[in-house]
């Protein structure tokens, strides 16, 4: 197994946009062609679009594009501008009088940071569509991890920057990556050491105070204090990735090959899938390599929890957030 670039995948093309000042992007991910593409949505607070063409029941065997933004619900909107970037490129469902563009969406919550208002739009997507020709997509503080941040659970004065983040991976013929947007609640731990390398942050932003031992005192407390737990959780979180392979797969495989996937999730990020995220993992069958659905999905959780790391380890210091990077090198 070696690693390769997530831009050697054949048949895709990777491309970002975004506003550093206001703190918000989006990164497009396009197979003309069309991709067999599933979805496994773990975290109980998710924003997306057109989840619906990933069940096997719907009629669509493909989709053209995943959307990965920021901006919360609000940044749905710009699914618009990968849909007019398509169009004019005829690529779509084809309807008998037109073709229509199947362009699936998730958000993160990146509203705590830069500005507010300012959220992903049309014209921001297709200018991620535009830049996706030259296939080189920037990582860390880029695209949709633009705004991204981590170990939230004390707020965002304690909380550390998450980003954009890819990995990939190839055994003969079969190529799987994995790109991803991390905006965890929870700690980023290292896939291979299990270190802590990004989270929650003690009140001095000296050390990490561990989230989960965190959650424990605090579930100690409301119990001691006859409550059930924590109140007024905040819902600012959300990981979003997609799995991208070679391999040739039914939608009804693909699905079952996200869900693997989130074990890569599980591996690096604690808590994960919390009702406070909103988690989603696409997986996207976009070439003709006969390959085992298994072995991939082990593949799929791999690179989903190297290409967390990535995110982590290229962030930078931005608004005000403390980024892993810096925080090592004191």
């Amino acid at each position: 197994m070696k690693q390769i670039n997530i831009n050697e995948i054949e048949n895709i093309k990777i491309g970002n946009a975004e506003n550093k000042e206001a703190g918000t992007g989006c990164t497009v991910i396009i197979c003309e062609k069309g991709a067999v593409t599933g979805l496994d949505v773990r975290g109980g607070g998710p924003a997306s679009r057109e989840s619906e063409l990933m069940k096997p029941t719907a009629a669509s065997g493909f989709i053209n594009a995943v959307l990965l933004s920021g901006g919360s619900a609000f940044g749905l909107d710009a699914a618009g501008g990968v849909m007019e970037y398509l169009e004019e490129k005829n690529v779509g469902f084809d309807v008998g009088i037109t073709k229509v563009p199947l362009v699936a969406q998730s958000c993160i919550f990146d509203l705590s940071v830069g500005d507010m208002k300012v959220r992903p739009d049309k014209a921001m997507a297709y200018e991620a569509c535009v830049n996706s020709e030259n296939n080189n997509p920037s990582m860390g503080n880029a695209g949709a991890g633009t705004g991204a941040t981590v170990g939230k659970l004390g707020g965002m004065a304690t909380a550390m920057k998450g980003g954009l983040g890819s990995y990939a991976v190839q055994i003969g013929d079969l190529k799987v990556g994995a790109i991803v947007a991390v905006n965890a609640c929870g700690d980023i731990f290292d896939y291979d050491t299990r270190e802590i390398i990004a989270g929650l942050l003690t009140p001095d932003l000296k050390s990490f105070a561990n989230t989960e031992q965190v959650i424990y005192h605090m579930c100690e407390a409301a119990m001691a204090a006859g409550a059930s737990g924590a109140q007024n959780k905040e819902m600012q979180n959300t990981t979003i990735g997609v799995i991208i392979t070679n391999g040739k797969f039914t939608k009804a495989q693909m699905n079952k090959i996200a869900t693997m996937a989130h074990n890569g999730y599980a591996r690096t990020i604690n808590p994960v899938h919390t009702t406070m995220d909103g988690d989603s993992i696409y997986a996207m069958s976009v070439g003709e390599v006969i390959a085992d659905m298994d072995m991939v999905g082990t593949l799929a959780a791999n690179v989903m929890g190297h290409a967390v790391c990535d995110a982590i380890r290229k962030a930078e210091d931005a608004y005000g957030i403390t980024s892993s990077k810096s925080f090592f090198n004191k």
